[in-house]
């Protein structure tokens, strides 16, 4: 049985994401590993946003928020209702980076064309843009689509 990678972090192209790997290991009798990839930020002091680091119990917060929100989008899609094998990994570090390293030994990897962040007006995220550039197995981009909730580029 192989692995099917799939990069999520609650936005709509990461659901439209999700939706295709879920089929695609349905298909393929793969297991899915959902992939929340998490940095910590800065907390903010008088004057001083974003100059001093989040440490201690505040790490243990990010991890415990990018693990609801991993769940919070399964629930949303419905995951847990296909039948396959799921794997959960709220991993800290920049996405691009923790997905090309989860893309080792897959046999895909999915990501959706949009995350959070970055310029909307773009056609590709740069998440999906170092994924397809530097992953170890082959990657799917899906986009949304208003016709059927995801298309693949």
């Amino acid at each position: 049985m192989g692995v099917i990678v799939v990069g999520v972090d609650h936005s709509a192209g990461a659901k439209a994401a999700l939706r295709f790997a879920l089929e695609e290991a349905r298909l393929r009798q793969a297991t899915l590993r959902v992939v929340h990839a998490w940095q910590f930020g800065y907390i903010g002091a008088t004057g001083l946003e974003g100059a001093l680091p989040a440490v201690g119990g505040e790490l243990e917060e990010f991890r415990e928020g990018a693990a609801a929100a991993l769940e919070e989008t399964l629930r949303d899609v419905g995951a847990d209702k296909d039948g396959v094998a799921i794997e959960r990994r709220v991993d800290q570090g920049a996405a691009a980076a923790v997905l090309v390293e989860e893309s080792r030994g897959a046999d895909l990897l999915v990501v959706g064309s949009r995350g959070h962040g970055g310029f909307a007006q773009l056609l590709l995220g740069s998440v999906s843009q170092q994924c397809a550039q530097h992953a170890f197995c082959p990657v799917v981009i899906v986009r949304g689509s208003a016709k059927n909730g995801h298309g693949v580029s």
